[in-house]
């Protein structure tokens, strides 16, 4: 990682690491050599078998923890186990989200809008995110260089909505995007060293998208490996003037 060419050992925090996106990123993190420890979140462990099976074979470098986003009194049991373990933090990739959930799906048009569904989106998108920067503070409060980064979506870019619908899940990443963009003027203040942005994954072949791939053409359907390699290359590249800024997959900037 250039970012962190000066630095021997890098710590990791992968939120929301059982599966897809997330596990992609453990997966390939765990084979750099500069990385030095890896926190992994799951929700359940009955949907985290692949990322506790590898836990089992790090070695000691890679350390699976129970948070729910939506629960903050588990980020801060989850933040605390980390820090009984090292005390900074330098790379932190958000990469909870849901697009549906059993009956929750998105809203395509004005008579599907359920306030339901909304706070569920929020919940999940949105307000975990910002909960999660209240409490990494003291982790990322160093000397060092270190990058937050959230999973957001080209859908919640305002100045690219040419399609309409989709209204809470839409909404619920334009909302991550505004508070992550909150989040890394106060970061500038109090953790200067911080870089804070937002990511676009293009449409990548996990179970959120599944049923939506339809009409996606093969050539934009992305493998989870080809994902995570290209915003780890995003991820490297970062220099602290991109902090509060929104980046697609290639390393283009998005319109808010």
């Amino acid at each position: 990682m250039s970012n962190f060419s000066k630095i021997q050992s890098i710590n990791v925090l992968i939120v929301g690491a059982s599966r897809g996106i997330g596990l992609g990123f453990v997966e390939q993190l765990l084979n750099r050599i500069e990385v030095e420890q890896i926190f992994a979140t799951y929700r359940l462990p009955t949907s985290a078998t692949e990322l506790l099976t590898l836990e089992s074979q790090a070695q000691g470098k890679l350390s699976c923890l129970p948070m729910d986003l939506t629960i903050e009194d588990q980020i801060i049991e989850g933040i605390n186990q980390i820090q009984s373990r090292v005390n900074q933090l330098h790379l932190v990739i958000n990469c909870v989200g849901i697009l549906h959930e059993g009956e929750l799906k998105p809203s395509k048009s004005l008579k599907q809008v359920s306030s339901d569904y909304f706070m569920r989106y929020f919940q999940v998108n949105s307000i975990g995110s910002v909960l999660l920067a209240k409490h990494l503070i003291p982790l990322f409060r160093h000397d060092q260089p270190s990058i937050f980064a959230s999973i957001s979506a080209k859908i919640g870019s305002i100045g690219d909505n040419q399609l309409g619908g989709w209204y809470g899940y839409r909404a619920s990443k334009a909302a991550l995007n505004m508070l992550m963009k909150t989040v890394s003027i106060e970061y500038g203040r109090i953790s200067p060293k911080t870089i804070v942005v937002t990511l676009h994954p293009g449409t990548t072949n996990t179970d959120l998208s599944k049923p939506f791939q339809k009409n996606v053409p093969p050539e934009k359907l992305f493998s989870v490996e080809r994902t995570v390699k290209q915003l780890l290359t995003v991820i490297d590249n970062l220099t602290e003037h991109d902090s509060g800024q929104f980046f697609s997959w290639d390393g283009t900037r998005l319109p808010w």
